[in-house]
């Protein structure tokens, strides 16, 4: 199993200069993940360009050589992958190491627990800790067979799927583009109609993605949420992939720029997918400078160039019905919180607490270390400001998650004292190249 934890790498962010430049972040990760997935299942070849080739990804791509594939990396970020098709995956000749990567390995449950092999699952200690029941439920449904689990069907699991796959009718228990996105994978291999009933819309890569390689999907509005309905067992065809800059990524240098004094940055190709634009409309209603350029479509999905300008931020109430559009967003946006005059309350963020770790335990941990006044109410979080900087001189314990390493990282270059975190050493699982480019802009990081 791997052990990410055990070459920890300390790191130190302190009050810098006015941030300036253009950069581009790397690939989107979910977008990442899926083209190598459905590259596998496809007949042909498929080309990507602008992959993320962060260690959750390159984890995926090692699982589609295992499953009969092939992915081959022809230069940076470009990749050729040769699938094996629908009904055509090999069993794995070792178990699956996922590494940190949750979305690679439930989304991968969903392909391998639909063919019939027997595939293990592994990972690190933080993947070892997060719940795959939710994925395994459907999955069972859908005539996988559990061989074997650790308690509340954590990794290490082993899989047997079925001569022949069941379609089902689901509705998942939680706003999760992962339960979802593991069903419908899994209806690819299965006669008839796949359905998954969504009570609020989660990001809709799979879907679009699914059509773009030549899947039949269909998607009705229920309400606030969505009836994705999948017709299996289609051929698949390779297909080319362009994939855009991740938001969740760029939301670090933006939040960066708003908060240090006299930054003017301009982030390139970021994806306004309106799934996944919450954190940009949250910051708009706290009084966020961010300016949309040169919006266009690429492969299916809309981008732009975001300028972001140093702002005064104040507080705001963030409803729970917009959290599936930035779930990844929310310790950044603590962070911004932390400078903002007023209260700033985030609801509804129970899912924070089953992502790389508690992510709303560590981030209020985090704001503690930093003298933060908060409070955490249920799934509620409360940060309060008074739009100076935060004292800040904290220590803040990462659990091994790339995205309160990186918030806390951004919080220290505006607040009062210098802000350290335990481990930067996971940064990598996303965004490898986040202390380089940020150096680009004047960061003080170290």
């Amino acid at each position: 199993m791997s052990d990410t934890s055990s070459a920890s790498q300390p790191l130190a962010s302190r009050a810098s200069g006015p941030l300036r430049g253009r950069i581009e972040v790397p690939g989107d990760k979910s977008i990442s993940h899926r083209a190598l997935i459905l590259g596998l299942l496809a007949i042909g070849e498929t080309r990507i360009e602008n992959l993320l080739e962060g260690d959750d990804v390159l984890r995926t791509a090692a699982a589609v050589r295992a499953l009969g594939g092939r992915a081959d990396r022809e230069a940076p970020g470009r990749w050729r992958v040769v699938g094996a098709g629908i009904g055509g995956l090999a069993t794995p000749p070792d178990v699956l190491d996922f590494g940190n990567a949750g979305t690679g390995s439930r989304l991968m449950m969903g392909v391998a627990g639909s063919h019939p092999i027997t595939t293990t699952f592994d990972g690190d200690a933080s993947l070892r800790h997060r719940p795959m029941r939710r994925i395994l439920d459907p999955l069972v449904r859908m005539g996988t067979v559990v061989v074997s689990e650790e308690p509340g069907g954590r990794v290490p699991l082993t899989l047997r799927g079925p001569d022949e796959t069941i379609p089902i009718v689901y509705e998942t228990p939680a706003p999760s583009a992962q339960i979802k996105s593991a069903v419908l994978l899994a209806g690819l291999n299965s006669p008839g109609l796949t359905t998954v009933v969504e009570r609020e819309a989660t990001r809709d890569h799979t879907e679009r993605m699914m059509r773009h390689f030549g899947a039949d999907v269909t998607v009705e509005a229920e309400g606030t949420g969505r009836r994705i309905a999948l017709r299996g067992q289609p051929t698949l065809r390779g297909a080319p992939v362009i994939v855009p800059s991740d938001p969740s990524s760029a939301a670090f240098p933006i939040v960066a720029a708003l908060l240090v004094p006299g930054s003017d940055v301009i982030v390139r190709n970021v994806m306004t997918n309106p799934l996944r634009t919450g954190l940009l409309a949250t910051l708009d209603e706290m009084g966020a400078e961010i300016e949309r350029l040169d919006s266009r479509d690429i492969g299916g999905e809309t981008v732009a160039d975001l300028r972001v300008r140093h702002s005064r931020l104040r507080g705001v109430v963030v409803p729970p019905e917009r959290a599936p559009a930035m779930i990844d967003e929310y310790p950044i946006l603590a962070v911004a919180a932390a400078f903002a005059e007023g209260e700033t309350v985030m609801r509804g963020l129970g899912e924070l607490r089953v992502k790389e770790s508690d992510r709303l335990a560590a981030v209020a941990a985090g704001l503690a270390a930093n003298g933060v006044v908060h409070r955490v109410e249920g799934d509620d979080l409360a940060v309060s400001g008074d739009g100076r900087a935060p004292r800040g001189g904290g220590l803040v314990a990462t659990h091994l998650d790339h995205r309160i390493a990186m918030a806390f990282l951004v919080m220290g270059l505006a607040s009062r004292e210098p802000v350290r975190i335990d481990d930067a050493a996971m940064i990598q699982t996303s965004f490898p190249s986040f202390v380089p480019l940020m150096h680009e802009l004047g960061a003080e990081i170290g």
